[in-house]
């Protein structure tokens, strides 16, 4: 009989906090939504704030939120975590998590950030730019970023919803900046 195996365990443990943020999310009427999973302007005396800004990451509005960015994110994160390692992985998760939550706390008074859509764009930027050799910018990375991430800057100006593309763009640029950084460094 063949065992299970945590192969991927940053990108695991990442789903099951957010699994976990969210069955707390219903268990308490979303209070734990509000007050550790999302994202907003509160006193910088507020200890809950500073939890915030890494914690919203973990955090969804609902079941469709919580599928939409864990599928991707169970597809396209285990191959990184096992090209980059886990330490480079996780600190990029928390960099991407921290620049979006202080972002949005600064410059977007009037509204709350939760999920993990800056986490999951990270991760595609991140995997178009897996193939780099010779410091020679990969097609898949020019690609990428025009039709992904150009889908976001139409949707800023044009679309009106609920979405943060902002902040999927600054997700984009941590992982297309991590990319090139880990390139360098090997």
């Amino acid at each position: 009989m063949k065992k299970l195996q945590y192969n991927s365990p940053v990108i695991l443990s990442f789903f099951l906090l957010s699994l976990a943020a969210l069955a707390l999310g219903y268990l308490t009427r979303d209070w734990t939504t509000w007050h550790l999973f999302s994202v907003y302007r509160a006193p910088l005396t507020d200890p809950f704030t500073y939890v915030r800004f890494l914690g919203h990451v973990l955090g969804h509005a609902g079941i469709d939120h919580f599928m939409g960015n864990m599928l991707l994110l169970l597809v396209v994160g285990p191959p990184l975590e096992e090209k980059y390692g886990s330490s480079v992985l996780l600190a990029g998760i928390v960099f991407t998590a921290l620049v979006s939550g202080v972002l949005q706390f600064v410059c977007f008074p009037d509204a709350a950030l939760l999920g993990a859509s800056g986490i999951v764009f990270m991760l595609i930027m991140l995997s178009s730019l897996a193939g780099m050799k010779n410091g020679m910018i990969p097609l898949t990375l020019i690609l990428v970023a025009l039709l992904y991430l150009g889908r976001e800057v139409w949707s800023i100006f044009f679309v009106r919803d609920n979405v943060a593309n902002l902040m999927h763009l600054v997700g984009g640029a941590c992982g297309t900046g991590f990319g090139f950084l880990a390139a360098k460094n090997k």
